[in-house]
């Protein structure tokens, strides 16, 4: 592992512990303030939506004004972005700086920032590393995250040790440090890090044109359908429904980190059995079946006991679909590839949390439905069109695997 990827890991960890922590105190904070599950919606929907703006952004300007640069220049934006969520709770306020781009719901795929890592990334591991890579730097994300999402039971823990502590919001001031420091370490990256510069659009798809907008399409299914249970709308739904504390909370989003790391490891090791896209499916398809199931628990425990299930199979898929694309295209495809394929999954995952603020004034546990469901057809459409489609390179990619 050279420096840059170092590099990588350590901001890419600064960066996921935030939007841990973050995740978990917004949900909370959004509760205590009155909140309609409406207006949630849309804020979680901003945040979205700026995500999917700014990827489009890294898509098309990345490479030209520098990966390296751009990377830190979000990273400066994440930090201005804490400051203002620190400051105020009014709702377009908030809304407007969500638009940013540099915020996010989830902490292993995020937005700008991962379509810009999985470039750097790609071209610094060789054929023989890279799924390798991969599933460490998923590991590394979803560790820091939940880290940062039991971190974010201290602030509540700390007002009732110490009388005057300052109110919950104060706390996504650690927007700030990650931010700063992330920019620092960014800045750092060599020349490596960088594409040449080529004339001209530089992100071509050839051979791969038709397969990759295929994916495009099931991504977007997919992500619509995950809009509907972001992290911080399930941090939201079992304060509603069960009363489940800040601190709670933090432990539980902690111990799906956990689970979610063990699977990236355990993913990589079953792709040497079955094949990439085969894993993809057959762990994505029953952890959906698990989310649908979680509004039917009778009790907390039992709410409990589902969540940790699908989250130990549904992130299975992250590094071997990263790998997958990988093996799909052609190498001078690959950035191309992996931008178009992120920015299809975030243009419609902001439509998700403002259809799911909806749903859940029709019925709490909707969304667990809507978004289990279609992403179970998802996972037998993905099957169905592409396990005939032939992939030179896949078996290359087992051989990452098994090294």
């Amino acid at each position: 592992m050279n420096a840059d990827v170092r590099r990588i890991f350590a901001a890419q960890a600064l960066r996921a512990f935030a939007y841990g922590f973050g995740a978990v105190l917004l949900g909370v904070s959004l509760e205590a303030k009155g909140w309609s599950s409406g207006r949630v919606g849309l804020l979680l929907t901003a945040i979205l939506a700026g995500t999917a703006l700014m990827s489009i952004a890294v898509g098309t300007l990345g490479d030209r004004i520098g990966r390296r640069r751009f990377y830190a220049g979000l990273f400066l934006i994440l930090a201005a972005a804490g400051i203002v969520f620190a400051a105020t709770d009014e709702f377009w306020v908030l809304a407007a700086v969500g638009l940013c781009g540099a915020l996010s719901t989830d902490v292993v795929e995020s937005g700008p920032f991962t379509s810009l890592e999985q470039a750097m990334l790609a071209g610094e591991a060789d054929s023989r590393t890279r799924t390798r890579v991969f599933g460490n730097y998923n590991a590394i994300a979803t560790i820091a995250g939940s880290v940062g999402a039991l971190m974010a039971g201290g602030p509540a823990l700390l007002r009732e040790a110490v009388g005057g502590f300052p109110a919950d919001q104060r706390f996504f001031l650690v927007f700030v440090p990650a931010g700063v420091i992330g920019a620092l370490v960014a800045s750092r990256l060599s020349q490596r890090a960088e594409v040449e510069k080529r004339p001209g659009l530089g992100l071509p798809l050839q051979r791969s044109r038709t397969n990759v907008l295929r994916l495009c399409g099931l991504f977007a299914i997919d992500s619509f359908a995950g809009g509907f249970v972001v992290q911080s709308f399930i941090a939201y739904w079992f304060r509603v429904k069960f009363g489940v504390s800040v601190e709670v909370l933090g432990l539980v989003f902690f111990v799906v980190g956990l689970l979610q790391a063990g699977s990236f490891l355990v993913a990589t090791r079953l792709a040497e059995r079955i094949g990439l896209l085969n894993t993809m499916v057959f762990t994505h398809l029953p952890s959906n079946l698990l989310l649908a199931a979680i509004p039917l628990a009778p009790s907390f425990p039992v709410a409990m006991v589902l969540l940790f299930g699908r989250f130990a199979l549904s992130q299975m898929d992250v590094p071997t679909r990263q790998a997958y694309i990988a093996a799909l295209v052609d190498e001078e495809e690959r950035t191309a590839a992996a931008a178009y394929t992120n920015s299809a999954r975030y243009l419609t995952r902001p439509i998700g949390p403002a259809l799911a603020g909806v749903a859940q004034q029709i019925t709490l546990g909707l969304p667990f439905f809507i978004g289990g469901g279609v992403k179970a057809a998802y996972d037998i459409a993905i099957w169905s069109w592409f396990r005939r489609v032939p992939i030179g390179s896949e078996e290359a990619q087992l051989e990452e695997v098994k090294r």
